[in-house]
C-alpha cells in the first residue's frame, strides 16, 4: 500500500472542495456585479455594499483557487530551464521549488493568521461583516498550499506524482 494514499486521499477532497467553493465565490461575485450594473443604470441607486462585497468576494476565490492550481501543478514554473538540466539536477529543483512553495504557504499560516486576528474586532461598515473574515483565506489558502507542497514533496521523494484532484475520464 501507497504510505502517501491518505494524504493523497485527503488533499484530493480538500482541493475539490477548495475549486467548488472558489467557483461559487466566482459566479455569486459575478452576480453581485451584475446587481451592481442594474442598480446603477437601470434603478439609478447604486447599492452600496455590492463594491465591498465583491472585493471581499474576490479574495476568497482567487486565494482557494490558487492553492488548487498548486495541488494541480499549475503554479509559474520554469519548466525550460529544468528540463535544460540533467535528470538529478532537475529532481533537485523539483524538490527546492516544493520547499520553497511550501514555506510560502506556512508564511501565509503565519502572517494571514496575524492579520485576521489582529483585526477581527473591526467591521466592514457597508457588510456588518468583521474585517478579519477578509483576511481568513490567506491562512486557510496557506494550509491548503502546504499540504499539497508536501504531498508532491513526498512524492517525488518517492518517485512519482500523486493522483490529480480531477478524475479523468476515459
Amino acid at each position: 500500500m501507497n504510505p502517501l494514499a491518505p494524504l493523497a486521499a485527503l488533499n484530493r477532497h480538500l482541493c475539490k472542495t477548495a475549486l467548488w467553493a472558489s467557483t461559487g465565490g466566482l459566479v455569486l461575485m459575478t452576480a453581485v456585479i451584475g446587481w451592481q450594473v442594474w442598480g446603477r443604470y437601470v434603478l439609478n441607486d447604486t447599492p452600496n455594499w455590492s463594491e465591498r462585497l465583491s472585493l471581499f468576494l474576490m479574495i476568497w476565490y482567487i486565494l482557494l483557487a490558487a492553492a488548487v492550481g498548486v495541488r494541480e501543478r499549475l503554479h509559474i514554473g520554469l519548466v525550460f530551464f529544468k528540463e535544460a538540466l540533467p535528470e538529478c539536477a532537475g529532481r533537485l529543483v523539483d524538490l527546492l521549488v516544493h520547499l520553497l512553495v511550501a514555506a510560502f504557504g506556512a508564511a501565509m499560516i503565519w502572517y494571514g493568521g496575524q492579520m485576521a486576528a489582529s483585526t477581527w474586532s473591526h467591521v466592514i461598515p457597508t457588510l456588518g461583516l468583521s474585517v478579519g473574515l477578509g483576511y481568513l483565506p490567506f491562512p486557510l489558502a496557506g494550509t491548503l498550499i502546504l499540504l499539497f507542497s508536501l504531498e508532491h514533496l513526498l512524492a517525488d521523494l518517492r518517485g512519482g506524482p500523486p493522483a490529480p484532484a480531477r478524475e479523468s475520464r476515459p
